[in-house]
């Protein structure tokens, strides 16, 4: 393997058990072929390099001397090596030319850029003699290489410009001399021509790496940071941000641009010319693969890099009001903000220049502003221009991909995501490259903002964080379900589901880490009770909610008005999958409002398992509505528990052993009676006829229950369940006669549009005698069974058929619907 160049920054040499964990890492990758070392100065030593001129700048010689002895102290602790190891008195002796050197600027009283550059080069020569001799006590031959030795520089001090091609030559006269040792280069410095100190700015280690390999020939250039590389969000801001794989240069480039301190444009350059790869690796996880930058990048050739997020910015706006008439405002703008040293991050222009944007940093906002009165002082007074104006705190927030330029809709999707949740966005601006998209957000969005355009553009293994109302059978079966396919899930579609919390009517059990959904019991025992009376999704748990990663709000009650958590939730951006039929079959009007408020939060609300379980009923007649069939008829058993109880009455079963075994085997709501009442099915075939556009209500419904009302009003189970059996004879004399006309009883519902016409009931629900060869005759145990008879489908009925009711088919169907929900989102 040819050379690596290796630089190690202050965080990674910090302190002695990290200059160690350096030594260590840098010894590893010395036994898979030589490498050469670039440091910056351990810690925070710049900032007490810089304290102590500012202290030697006011006279205050004392203040000045604590500084440097703390920078000595901390560089003797940082090598970590025996007070008798050679290396503690080039310590000493460097420290003492510190001091001579603040003492001289004590007296002048100031300090001048040459003087400041000088004084803070101890940090890097400091730090490179105690890598070095650490390496060396360690066994491993290593030397300090005083970078100013061979790169050359301008004297425009604290920000040099290198001369590549002198540096070059320089090291390529003094590589030779460095081979029976590591090399172990202070980063930052060079040197005038005039033989004075100079430093590089900003990224002046990486770029001391860079210049490195280039001269050199490396192979690669590593940055050894506390992070696994670049990642693709502020980890802040974004809790499944993570770190890139690989990206371009330009990419990085684009990310230098937008205030990613990781990079500067002037350290790539080296790297860009000699097409050398640059790796982020961390010395916390050293076994990580890092970001690699190269000419290549990611091999996802449409897929996006990463969000960035410049806060604490200012936009101020500047509109022409007289349409048509010239005054030059970005020129104007540009010139005067750049002669007042204005850092400009974007700025953005109207057709014909008749408005323009800036986003300034909000530190220089007033500045700024009262330049623009003052430039445009003429202009204003006499009305050809509105008076400018500030917004502030805003976020400049950036999509970076390299494939920006070869993707469609990657504007619409940017905006799209923004919108979904409500952000407003304020300007927007595109680079030349189409390597990169920005637009400029209020300060108060910007968590939120970022958090959606990083999962609208699925830039990670996309979490969804779930929150559970409900653990009885359905709800339970969900989370074995969720437990089961974890894996599956993670490594064929990329999706992480995390389980938020289990809310019940008595417990609550919250976690915005997750929840074990294996050991959801457990986590709900040790959760906090829910007091009578007080609501078991509060506002708290739903913002709770709202703040995690893809939210979505999983119903699996059979509760009342959960209407109104739901419109909570949509207002937050909660998605909600339910299979709670209540919500859909309120008033006309409640429900259309419901469904508005989901559309208007651009937030996903899916409910199949409303109607058929994991059976796609809605979705079949969506479908068909969407393509512009018309429905003549709907008719089936909507019921999969009272198909069942119907063919086990059929077979001489007595009514109440027959809900007994149903409701064991999960196929009942909480209490048999919702499903006897016809209620249930009269709901499912109301959420039918309302997704045809029929308007009706629950009243509208001509429904007969299996059994008299009088056995309905019991809200005891197990009374209800006693007076069943009294009811059995008769209900069985029932069954008996229809067989004896050669009829079975099926529980039916209908569902005729052009029934009102003839002044009957569209809707009507209720037991049914069918012949022998009717579909709903041929039902086995819980199958549920819809026919639509459509213009299309005029001849032979299009059939949906299967198990209608069951806690593991159900819950199968929930957590499709939170999968198609993502799916969603994904495409969008």
């Amino acid at each position: 393997m040819s050379l690596r160049v290796l630089k190690f920054g202050g965080t990674s040499v910090g302190s002695a058990s990290r200059v160690a964990r350096a030594a260590e890492l840098i010894a590893q990758e010395a036994t898979l072929g030589p490498v050469a070392v670039v440091v910056s100065a351990m810690g925070k030593t710049t900032d007490r390099l810089l304290a102590a001129a500012e202290a030697a700048a006011r006279g205050d010689d004392e203040g000045a001397r604590q500084h440097a002895e703390t920078v000595r102290r901390i560089s003797h602790q940082g090598v970590g090596l025996d007070d008798d190891d050679p290396v503690h008195r080039v310590i000493d002796t460097l420290c003492e030319d510190l001091g001579r050197l603040l003492y001289g600027v004590s007296l002048l009283r100031e300090h001048s850029p040459a003087s400041l550059d000088l004084i803070l080069s101890f940090g890097e020569r400091l730090s490179a003699t105690g890598v070095a001799a650490h390496l060396r006590a360690a066994g491993h031959p290593a030397r300090m290489v005083d970078a100013r030795d061979f790169v050359a520089t301008n004297d425009r001090f604290g920000d040099a410009v290198v001369d590549l091609t002198l540096t070059g030559e320089r090291i390529a006269d003094l590589a030779p001399g460095w081979t029976d040792a590591i090399p172990v280069v202070t980063g930052f410095l060079g040197r005038a021509p005039d033989g004075r100190t100079t430093t590089l700015g900003r990224n002046g280690s990486d770029y001391t790496a860079t210049l490195l390999a280039r001269a050199l020939g490396a192979s690669e250039v590593q940055i050894w940071t506390d992070v696994p590389g670049v990642y693709t969000a502020d980890p802040a801001l974004v809790d499944e941000a993570w770190p890139l794989t690989a990206m371009t240069y330009g990419e990085a480039l684009e990310l230098a641009t937008f205030g990613a301190r990781m990079f500067h444009p002037r350290t790539m350059i080296p790297l860009i010319e000699s097409g050398i790869p640059m790796r982020i690796r961390s010395t916390l996880e050293p076994d990580a693969p890092g970001t690699r930058i190269d000419p290549f990048g990611s091999d996802d050739r449409d897929r996006a890099t990463s969000v960035t997020s410049l806060e604490a910015q200012a936009l101020l706006d500047l509109q022409v009001r007289r349409l048509g008439h010239t005054v030059r405002l970005a020129e104007r703008v540009q010139a005067g903000l750049a002669a007042a040293d204005v850092p400009v991050w974007m700025m953005t222009q109207s057709a014909m220049g008749q408005a323009i944007g800036v986003v300034v940093p909000h530190a220089d906002a007033d500045r700024a502003l009262s330049l623009l009165f003052d430039t445009f002082a003429e202009e204003i007074a006499r009305g050809d221009v509105h008076a400018p104006t500030v917004t502030m705190p805003v976020t400049l927030l950036t999509l970076v991909a390299e494939a920006m330029g070869r993707t469609p809709s990657v504007a619409g999707r940017l905006f799209g995501a923004l919108g979904g949740i409500g952000v407003n966005v304020l300007a927007i601006g595109q680079s030349a490259s189409a390597r990169s998209i920005s637009c400029v957000v209020h300060g108060e969005d910007t968590a939120q903002a970022v958090r959606a355009v990083h999962a609208g553009f699925n830039l990670a293994h996309r979490r969804i964080t779930v929150l559970l109302a409900g653990a009885g059978v359905v709800g339970s079966e969900l989370l074995s379900q969720i437990a089961a396919q974890q894996h599956t899930l993670r490594e064929r579609s990329g999706l992480h589901p995390v389980v938020m919390g289990v809310v019940t009517r008595t417990r609550r059990a919250i976690d915005p880490d997750g929840v074990d959904p294996s050991a959801w019991a457990e986590a709900l025992e040790a959760g906090e009770p829910v007091a009578p009376g007080e609501p078991v999704l509060t506002p708290a748990v739903l913002d709770q909610l709202a703040r995690q990663p893809s939210p979505v709000l999983v119903d699996c009650t059979a509760a009342e008005g959960m209407e109104a958590v739901y419109a909570e939730a949509f207002e937050r951006g909660i998605h909600v999958v339910a299979a709670n039929k209540k919500p859909l079959t309120i008033p006309t009007a409640d429900r259309d409002a419901l469904l508005a408020t989901a559309r208007r939060h651009h937030r996903g609300y899916r409910y199949e398992t409303t109607v058929g379980a994991s059976l796609p009923v809605i979705e079949t007649l969506q479908d068909l509505v969407q393509t512009g069939d018309r429905i003549r008829l709907i008719e089936g058993s909507f019921s999969g528990t009272l198909g069942y109880l119907s063919l086990a009455l059929g077979r001489g079963v007595p009514l109440d052993e027959a809900v007994r075994a149903a409701r064991e085997a999960g196929f009942t709501e909480p209490h048999p009676r919702d499903d006897l009442s016809g209620l249930d099915a009269a709901r499912k075939a109301l959420i039918l006829a309302r997704e045809m556009g029929l308007s009706l209500d629950l009243e509208d419904v001509a429904l007969e229950p299996l059994v008299p009302a009088a056995l309905l009003a019991e809200d005891d189970v197990d009374a209800f369940l006693a007076a069943l059996k009294e009811h059995a004879p008769t209900m069985a004399a029932r069954i008996e006669d229809a067989a004896a006309r050669g009829k079975v009883v099926r529980y039916l519902a209908t569902i005729d549009p052009s029934a009102g016409a003839r002044d009957e009931p569209v809707l009507r629900v209720g037991p049914t005698e069918v012949d022998a060869d009717h579909p709903a005759a041929r039902l086995r145990g819980s199958e549920a069974f819809i026919a639509f008879h459509t213009e299309r489908y005029a001849t032979w009925p299009l059939l949906v058929q299967g198990a209608g009711a069951g806690g593991a088919v159900t819950a199968a169907g929930v957590l499709a619907d939170v999968l198609r929900l993502v799916a969603t989102l994904r495409s969008g």
